[in-house]
């Protein structure tokens, strides 16, 4: 990559950083936002144009998503099963396989299976 693509994406990521952040309900800047936090270093351009894709829904609809409160649509893209899962399951390594399994089940709480 040459230097002003490589500065264009870094760009490109720091915006995305902070629009992930900066959501405007505090479950989506700490589900969404920590996510992209967590994995923005390693996003290639299409997993960055997927996040941008997820910050123009909804933040009640995205929020819901992302905490269970509704389930996901079957259509639903993959990086927001990605950051769902996340959610849910805590943070991963996506490089390594692509679909999470749920955590054993453990008493007192948490979420439903």
């Amino acid at each position: 990559m040459s230097e002003p693509e490589s500065a264009s994406l870094d760009t490109r990521r720091r915006r995305l950083l902070y629009r992930a952040t900066h959501r405007g309900t505090q479950e989506n800047d700490i589900l969404l936002g920590g996510f992209v936090r967590r994995h923005i270093g390693i996003f290639d351009e299409l997993e960055l144009a997927a996040v941008e894709a997820l910050l123009e829904v909804p933040d009640n609809e995205l929020a819901d998503w992302l905490t269970g409160r509704i389930p996901l649509p079957d259509e639903a893209p993959e990086m927001l099963r990605r950051v769902r899962d996340e959610a849910r399951w805590g943070p991963r390594d996506w490089s390594s396989t692509p679909s999470p399994q749920p955590p054993p089940a453990r008493g007192g709480g948490g979420w439903a299976q």
